[in-house]
């Protein structure tokens, strides 16, 4: 794949497994806790996962463990103290937004099933529903917002940058692109909204309500949303996942409530005793006991297996086999440099916060080893009842492809395969099959996790959330592609065009020419591939590197291509956008865009045949390697393989780049490749079938 250079009723879990028929784990205790928490840590599994962490575990409105692992600042040794060691919570940062709404809500101030620009005036946005965005809407991630995540520039350096919550929201507010509590998609922009109503509605910043309503009654004397002062000293550096140190950086709205919010493990730990308590600290209480049920309970599901989000919280991790627990509710949050987890399991009175400072996957690990090892009764194999497998006819409902609803370069293949069965690919994890074993559900023969869909009221499928690519909202079925007048649904390029027709890459009209065989020009293809990686044309540099680009459409993207190091021009300042492209020009662009992932030593020995200029070669023998192309590639009797390289692309065979990018499983292929290299070996990578055109 290519890289990426940043009121419903409540539902129960019928399908869940009884905490009485299942088997009974350790008991949750200080000592206990406190040795889960050494053998983790010391674990040769985690050790590549964080240089320093800080967790919290409590119980029963006790801190059972509270410990510091690894380094806060490795270079000079100095140690993770989980009471005074700050770090970025990231989106837990969320939780904290949703109590101070349902703060407001309490007191009459808010009211949930209220459009929410009675709060935020003159915000002027698009919403062509007859349905109003609601604050429930706002705390569920079921706003159906377009897109609104942040941008690269919002993480900076300049520490003295004041950037205030209104004139963000107004500066950036997106459209209403989907029914309002239609569907689940993780929405940053949501719970910034939220933080600019309780600025609002209180009459104070928001960091000062805070302060006021929540870190102050319980204590929390380590805990902002302004990174100054003795915060900014304890901060934990951060680090890569290669364990390099990062700079440090300030973040855009300056007081962000979606995910600005600095705590150490201690202060996160009161938090979750008095939400434990059902609000209450001491002789203080930040909510009533009715508020905090009612932010326990999911307000969506795509299955009662697959919850997905309270009032504040989302769904658990999956456990294979299991699901994912209605019992439990958590919180997950990443900045460069930081992951952070919370977990709360009410009906045990057991709460969990883990940070560490660098991005990765130590929580992953750390969740469903916790469950198994005292509260294993929700890792129990889901009881589903006996279920009638659907035909191949009838499975072919969910045959297509589906994009992510946040990140749509994430592209899910599916296809049917026999009675009760789908198979799903992707550019992450390749085919694996998909076993039917309820409505609407299938489980996962890879991962044993399952996957749902939604089907609208007349059997239509809709969606999919599935449990590996992006469980934290809805992948959207792909409409059926209507194909084009000058492509039949036998060409040899249809597998490749109508699927990026169905995604909407291409305009879905049957009475449209495609005109397969046209050149492409390098302007355009640049322009293709820049927009499939959703580089924004915005990020462009003010001054061209190109003089014969001025007022070209592709001006901006061919901009960001040379600022990627994709294109260098012909070395006098000329692009020659109009000129059509080679198929080894064009291999090039996507080598530069990704060798770095994939170094030419693993498929060094692929054969060449015909005419590829040397500055070509690897480029050319990597897009073979990894399946980037279509059937133009031509296989010879002696093992090497045509490119034709020198011949003009075609869009056609553009869209075999574009289609393949999109759905390949290229880290898989290269590790294969890589290991039969080493070995001195080379063989052939077997081309999967696609899935039939949608």
């Amino acid at each position: 794949m290519l890289s990426i250079s940043l009121m419903v009723p409540a539902v129960s879990a019928s399908a869940s497994s009884s905490a009485s028929d299942a088997a009974k784990g350790k008991p949750l205790d200080a000592a206990s806790a406190s040795a889960f928490l050494d053998d983790f840590f010391a674990s040769e599994e985690a050790k590549p996962h964080y240089v320093g962490a800080s967790v919290v575990i409590v119980k029963d409105g006790q801190v059972l463990a509270q410990e510091g692992y690894g380094f806060a600042d490795q270079e000079n040794e100095v140690p993770v103290d989980p009471k005074s060691t700050v770090f970025r919570i990231a989106s837990v940062s969320k939780t904290f937004a949703a109590t101070a709404v349902m703060q407001l809500v309490e007191q009459g101030k808010i009211g949930l099933q209220d459009d929410f620009t009675k709060y935020v005036e003159d915000l002027e946005f698009n919403n062509p529903f007859d349905k109003p965005v609601t604050i429930e809407h706002l705390l569920t991630h079921t706003t159906g917002f377009e897109i609104r995540d942040p941008k690269p520039e919002d993480l900076h350096n300049d520490f003295e940058k004041v950037v205030e919550i209104d004139d963000y929201v107004r500066d950036n507010m997106p459209s209403v692109v989907r029914e309002p509590g239609s569907v689940y998609m993780y929405d940053n922009f949501a719970s910034m909204l939220l933080g600019l109503i309780v600025q609002n509605v209180s009459g104070q910043p928001y960091e000062e309500y805070m302060e006021e309503h929540i870190f102050k009654p319980l204590g929390m004397e380590n805990s902002d949303f302004l990174l100054t002062g003795k915060l900014k000293d304890q901060l934990a550096v951060e680090y890569t996942p290669q364990h390099t140190v990062m700079e440090p950086y300030a973040v855009t709205p300056t007081v962000m409530p979606q995910g600005g919010m600095l705590s150490t493990a201690e202060d996160i730990g009161k938090f979750m005793i008095a939400f434990l308590n059902g609000g209450a600290s001491g002789s203080n209480r930040i909510l009533k006991d009715e508020t905090v049920t009612a932010m326990e309970q999911y307000r969506s599901e795509i299955h009662p297996l697959l919850p997905n989000t309270t009032y504040g919280f989302e769904a658990p991790f999956q456990i294979p086999g299991a699901g994912s627990s209605s019992k439990i509710i958590t919180k997950a949050g990443d900045l460069l440099g930081t992951s952070s987890y919370l977990f709360l399991i009410p009906e045990q009175n057991t709460g969990v916060f883990l940070t560490y400072n660098q991005t990765g996957a130590l929580r992953n690990l750390f969740y469903p080893q916790f469950i198994a090892t005292f509260f294993p009764q929700y890792a129990a194999p889901a009881a589903l009842e006996a279920f009638e497998p659907q035909s191949e006819e009838e499975l072919a409902k969910f045959a297509g492809h589906y994009s992510d609803l946040r990140m749509d370069i994430i592209v899910s293949a599916i296809g049917t395969e026999g009675e009760g069965d789908l198979v799903i690919t992707d550019s992450f994890i390749g085919p694996r099959p998909l076993k039917q074993v309820d409505d609407n559900l299938f489980v996962d023969s890879m991962t044993n996790q399952f996957t749902g869909f939604k089907l609208d009221e007349e059997g239509n499928v809709l969606y999919m959330k599935e449990p590996y690519l992006n469980p934290m909202g809805y992948a959207k079925k792909g409409a059926k592609a209507a194909g084009f007048k000058d492509v039949a649904a036998d060409h040899p390029f249809a597998a490749y065009i109508y699927p990026l027709q169905s995604l909407g890459y291409y305009e879905n009209d049957a009475d449209a020419s495609f005109k397969p065989d046209r050149a492409v020009t390098r302007g355009e293809y640049v322009q293709s591939l820049l927009k499939l990686i959703k580089a924004d044309p915005a990020t462009a540099s003010e001054q061209s590197a190109f003089v014969d680009l001025e007022g070209h459409e592709a001006a901006r993207y061919v901009q960001i291509a040379h600022d990627l190091g994709v294109v260098m021009g012909n070395g006098k300042g000329k692009f020659y956008p109009d000129r059509p492209i080679t198929r080894q020009e064009a291999a090039v662009m996507v080598y530069r865009l990704i060798s770095a992932q994939y170094p030419p030593e693993a498929y060094a020995d692929i054969k060449l045949a015909g005419s590829t200029d040397k500055w070509a070669v690897e480029a050319v023998q990597m897009m073979i390697a990894l399946g980037l192309h279509g059937p133009e590639v031509t296989k010879t009797e002696d093992g090497s393989f045509d490119y034709h390289s020198k011949k003009v692309l075609n869009r056609a065979e553009e869209a075999a780049i574009l289609y393949t990018s999109l759905t390949t499983p290229t880290d898989i292929i290269y590790a294969s490749l890589a290991e039969k290299a080493s070995g001195g070996q080379l063989e052939e990578q077997a081309s999967e079938e696609l899935p039939e055109a949608s």
